[in-house]
Order: structure tokens, then C-alpha cells, then sequence
């Protein structure tokens, strides 16, 4: 059942059913929306926003939770605000999520499901996250992980439970669904279906107002917009970088260092004699002499080796011992007194009898502690500059936990002190867009999480270079006043208006082309500019292929009936896309064909997943849901500073 369990996790069913549960422990090192454990008050309470059968949510929980869903919707847009984040129904979504997981954990007790102490610390164990350099779990790892997220190891522990519950349920729901294959071969064939139409585009900005909107209808617009204003947090770094050089003086080997390296290290430095060998061994003595007498009357040993039926082996360029090492002290004995070009007297090793010829001498003389000195002095130095360095970062880090300043502590190592302007989250610089400096990409998610005046040290080259850095000036992110950005907000309104001349044109275009007149005609007689027009010719296998994102015209074409024409807003008011399907191709296919497999498995998941969709509607059906819309608007506007 644990593997079982454990392999869902990775199906595409698994990702929507888990919840925000085991996923987020093993991103964020536990989520942060632990049910309230309060058992006061009842929905009307203003510190609950639902009760889910006997078990309370209270606004810290959806705090929490869509803090937490935030901080992961950053690791892909770093700017991203709450404001922008809570837009639409992402506010319902969190507090959906938090629903069914307190119904189906509430009725797996019910019916008598547990998740024992032995299966949650299995799946502990299994967290990479939480394991030490050997790759075993490590339990300091975890402590330290699961404290910086504010949590317990009880309350790790509840949310684990209350996940594996939902896997118990949820995963024998949705196993093994299976799609009819006519059903399914009515799915597959639509992937052959072809599709002729046009797409239009009425752009907003033709039919913009030639003048700006009053005061009062600036103030209204503005007003009522102001989510799209909000400047992202902005702070600004003072850092400095400390390296090697900090360290220079101090890391020069000294005469006496020198020497005592030479001295512990004298056999590398010493003479020494390698040789290139040429061997074969043989079971006996007289073998081997035999072969001996071959070569010594003008023979070759490779002739001689391969007549008796042995294989010639290269050895080295290697030293005696080492030779000796792989063959016998008596072998490498013979093998080095022989002469270059010679071949050696017989001896005998564990293995058998060698014959052995010496194909080359490489003999190095040695060096004297003078000839070494370049050597010695490069790799203390390295050392030393190595050690110091990381001396040097520990007395660091003691100074600023004692309280010493940023300044002070950088005019100690003479560093210079470098303050970056505002920078956002992703690494710009607000205003401008630039890129900060390169060395702080390192320490910039850190430094978005720091308190101000609270420097800190961080290394950037393992051993040789680390910073020291600290926010000095942090502007919170909010709504830019209005006298800051007055052209872009009746830019933007000039926009919207626009937006909405060019719908009525959109209008009635549409309503001629319902007459009978082409999209092309239609828009030409409405407006002689109108002449951005799409011929489409598609299929939606070709639609596919590309693996990105399907454009919303398209997909709007590709979803409407023969024959009819509709309109589509165009992102961030730029106008009407205006879509006229004349014809649809139907498509065929075999139900040997890939295409048919491949629908067939995909229709099964896509079958799962409605399973277990119907299993959670159905369990907070069972259990009792009751929510409080005015706590859950409060939470809201908390959570985006409008209170």
C-alpha cells in the first residue's frame, strides 16, 4: 500500500488530489496551513471562516495558507505581490483546498482509517530534503527545516497524517479508471479534425479618445483599479565582497613552513627511477627460460610469447615498488637491474613465472628544496589563504552577532562598501530593469527575507571569496499614488475606453457577418483600418504539435459550432479578437493507431481525476461544510492591506 501510495504521488492524478499536503512538505519543508486546533465559537465566529463537520478553520489557517501558496507562486515570479496574487478566485481555491482536506481526513476517522506513527515517519525519512551529506535522513535537518518554517514536529507530523489520509481514500477511487473505447474513439478522432475560419482584431487603441477623462472620472478609474498600480517591494543592499586578498599578508609561507613541508614530503621530491615494461608469465620455470633463450639468440619476445600461446602485457611507465606491489619483490628486483632494451632473468611471482623485457628508463633526479621552493610555496599558500579565509568569515559572523556594524566590520578587512539602488525581488533594478550585479545573485532571495540593518555573510566562492551584506532600505509594496503615474493611469483609461468603442464595433461587425458577409467585408465596412486578418486551415493535431500553449482565438475556433463567428477580449485591453469558423473537417481513426492508445490512457487519468473530484463534494457533502463569507473577505483584505 506504501508503494502504492508513494507512485501516485507521481502520476497526474496525484498532483490535484494531494492537496497542498505531502507536496508542499517536500517544497516548502511543511506547508503553513495546519488546521486550527481552537474548538470555540461557531461559523459566526470571527475568527473562523468555515467549519468543516466538528473542526474548526480560523483565519490564521487561511492567512497561512495563502502566504504559503504565495511564497511558492514567487519561486516562479519573484515580483509577484499578494494583491496581484489574491485577483480572481485564487482566495476561494486556498480555502477549497483547506475544506477537503479537513472533510476527508474528518470522515477517514469516521470509518475508522488511520495513518500510524510507523507510515509518517516512512515518509519523513523519505524527504530529501531532509536528508544529511551521506544522503540519510538527518533529524538536526529536519528540526532546523521545519523551525524555519515556524512549525512543530507535531504539527508536521498532523499534516503528513491528515495527506496519507487522503491518499487511503482518494487513491482507490480514482485507480484503474478506464475510458470505454467508443468514447474514447470519439475523443481520439477529434485529434484529426480540421478546422477553416478567419480571426480578426479590433484594436482598442483606434477607437481611443482623443482627450483625457476629467478629474473625477481619472479619480473613479484610478480608484478602481488600483490593483494594477501595485509597485512590487523594492530594497536596497549596502555588501561588500571579501576574498583572498584580505588574507594576502597573512597567507605567505614562511621559510621555516617551507622547509618542513620539503622535509615531510622528501620521498616526492627525491630521485626516482619508473620504467615502460613489456611482460608475460608462465606456469614454469623452463617455460620461462626457454622463451628467455629464444629472444637472447635473435628472437622477439612478442614472436616468442605468441608461439608458446601467452599474450604480451604493457606495464607502467611505473616505479619499483609499485611493480612489486602488483607482481613480487623478486620480480621487480630483476625487472629494474636489468639493462634498457634487455630482458630480465626470470622470477617468480604468486601469479607464475615472468619474462620480463625493459622497453624504456625514465629516471628523474629528484629536486632539492631550492628547485622546489615554486612548488611548496604555491600549494601553502593556497592553504593558508584557504584557512584563513575561513577564519576570517567566522570572526565575521561573531562580530555581527555581537552587534558591530556592516561599516565597521568591512573597514576591519578594508572592503569597500557598495550600495546597489532598489532592487525587486527577481534581481532587477526597479525603475530601469537592469540587472543588479552579478555576485548578488547568490544572496538575493535571502536578502528579500531579511529584517533591515541585520547584515549578514554569505559564501560566494567555496574557500576563496564570501560577502558580507545587509538591507538598508526597504519600501513595502503598495499602490503608487496617483500624482506618481497620472499619465499611465489616463493612458490606461484612454485604453479602456477605447476597449470598450471597439467592443461596440466588434458588435456590429459580428452582427453583419450573422447576415451573410465575410469577416473581411464586415470589417473593412465598419472601419477601412481593420485589416488585421488571419486565414486559419488547421488541424488539431497541428494545433498540438507545437507543445505550448494554445493562443485563446484558437482555442475559441476550435471549440465552436460550424458556421457561427464570436468575439474574444485580447489581453491587457488591447481590443476584440473577432473568430469565424465556415467549416469543420471531421477526422477518423483506427484503433490501432497511437494516437488512440495514447488518448485512451490519457481519458483513463482524466476519468480518475472526475472520480476523485466526485469523492470530495461528496465527503464535505457527508461531513458538513458551513463557511463565513465576511471572516473570509476579512482575511482578504488583510492579506492585501486594504484594512
Amino acid at each position: 500500500m506504501i508503494s502504492l501510495i508513494r507512485r501516485f504521488f507521481d502520476s497526474k492524478l496525484g498532483v490535484p488530489v494531494t492537496l497542498g499536503f505531502l507536496a508542499l512538505i517536500a517544497i516548502a519543508f511543511a506547508s503553513s496551513d495546519i488546521t486550527g486546533t481552537g474548538m470555540f465559537g461557531g461559523v459566526s465566529g470571527g475568527d473562523r471562516v468555515a467549519v468543516v463537520g466538528d473542526q474548526k478553520i480560523g483565519t490564521a489557517d487561511l492567512s497561512r495558507t495563502a502566504s504559503t501558496a504565495l511564497d511558492q507562486a514567487r519561486q516562479q515570479n519573484p515580483s509577484l505581490t499578494m494583491a496581484a496574487f489574491l485577483r480572481g478566485e485564487t482566495m476561494d481555491e486556498v480555502l477549497d483546498a483547506l475544506i477537503d482536506r479537513t472533510a476527508i481526513a474528518e470522515f477517514a476517522r469516521s470509518i475508522g482509517l488511520r495513518a500510524g506513527d510507523n507510515l509518517v515517519n516512512s515518509e519523513i525519512i523519505d524527504i530529501s530534503a531532509f536528508r544529511g551529506p551521506d544522503g540519510n535522513f538527518s533529524d538536526e535537518i529536519y528540526r532546523s527545516a521545519i523551525a524555519q518554517q515556524g512549525l512543530t514536529d507535531a504539527q508536521v507530523r498532523a499534516d503528513l497524517g491528515e495527506g496519507l489520509l487522503a491518499q487511503q481514500l482518494l487513491v482507490p477511487a480514482a485507480f484503474g479508471a478506464r475510458m470505454p473505447d467508443a468514447i474514447v474513439s470519439q475523443y481520439a478522432s477529434l485529434l484529426r479534425e480540421r478546422r477553416e475560419g478567419a480571426i480578426g482584431i479590433v484594436p482598442s487603441a483606434l477607437y481611443e479618445p482623443a482627450s483625457g477623462p476629467g478629474e473625477a472620472q481619472l479619480q473613479a478609474y484610478y480608484e478602481a483599479n488600483r490593483s494594477d498600480y501595485v509597485r512590487p517591494e523594492r530594497r536596497v543592499l549596502r555588501y561588500a565582497a571579501v576574498g583572498t586578498d584580505a588574507v594576502a599578508r597573512s597567507a605567505e609561507p614562511t621559510d621555516q613552513e617551507i622547509a618542513a613541508r620539503y622535509e615531510a614530503n622528501r620521498d616526492m621530491f627525491a630521485a626516482s627511477e619508473s620504467r615502460r615494461l613489456s611482460q608475460l608469465i608462465v606456469p614454469t620455470e623452463a617455460a620461462a627460460e626457454a622463451i628467455v633463450r629464444r629472444v637472447k639468440f635473435g628472437g622477439s619476445l612478442e614472436a616468442a610469447a605468441s608461439e608458446a600461446g601467452f599474450r604480451l602485457a604493457s606495464v607502467g611507465p611505473i616505479e619499483q615498488d609499485a611493480f612489486a606491489a602488483q607482481s613480487s619483490a623478486a620480480v621487480a628486483r630483476a625487472a629494474f637491474e636489468a639493462p634498457s632494451g634487455t630482458v630480465a632473468a626470470p622470477a617468480r611471482s604468486g601469479l607464475g613465472w615472468h619474462v620480463v623485457r625493459v622497453d624504456q628508463v625514465e629516471r628523474n633526479p629528484g629536486r632539492t628544496l631550492a628547485q622546489a621552493r615554486t612548488q611548496i610555496v604555491e600549494a601553502l599558500r593556497l592553504e593558508k589563504k584557504r584557512r584563513a579565509v575561513a577564519e576570517l568569515s567566522a570572526s565575521i559572523e561573531e562580530q555581527f552577532e555581537s552587534g558591530v556594524s556592516l561599516a565597521d566590520v568591512a573597514k576591519t578587512v578594508e572592503a569597500t562598501v557598495t550600495t546597489t539602488p532598489p532592487l525587486t525581488a527577481d534581481g532587477r533594478v526597479y525603475g530601469s530593469g537592469q540587472p543588479a550585479a552579478a555576485e548578488l545573485a547568490p544572496v538575493l532571495q535571502t536578502a528579500f527575507q531579511m529584517e533591515e540593518g541585520e547584515p549578514q555573510i554569505a559564501e560566494i566562492v567555496p574557500g576563496e571569496q564570501f560577502l558580507i551584506f545587509e538591507t538598508s532600505d526597504i519600501t513595502p509594496s503598495a499602490t503608487a499614488p496617483l500624482r506618481e503615474i497620472r499619465e499611465q493611469v489616463v493612458a490606461d483609461w484612454k485604453r479602456a475606453e477605447g476597449l470598450k468603442r471597439a467592443r461596440a464595433a466588434a458588435d456590429r461587425i459580428l452582427a453583419s457577418v450573422r447576415k451573410g458577409t465575410p469577416l473581411a467585408q464586415a470589417m473593412r465596412a465598419e472601419n477601412p483600418r481593420l485589416t488585421n486578418l488571419d486565414q486559419i486551415d488547421l488541424s488539431r493535431e497541428q494545433l498540438a504539435a507545437g507543445g505550448q500553449r494554445v493562443p485563446p482565438p484558437l482555442a475559441l475556433l476550435f471549440s465552436m459550432a460550424q458556421g457561427t463567428a464570436k468575439r474574444l477580449e485580447a489581453p491587457a485591453n488591447a481590443g476584440w479578437f473577432l473568430v469565424d469558423l465556415d467549416r469543420i473537417v471531421p477526422g477518423a481513426i483506427e484503433r490501432d493507431d497511437p494516437v488512440f492508445a495514447q488518448a485512451k490512457r490519457e481519458l483513463g487519468q482524466t476519468l480518475g481525476q472526475e472520480y476523485a473530484a466526485q469523492l470530495r463534494r461528496a465527503l464535505r457533502a457527508e461531513v458538513g461544510v458551513e463557511t463565513n463569507p465576511a471572516a473570509i473577505e476579512a482575511v482578504r483584505k488583510q492579506l492585501v492591506g486594504e484594512n
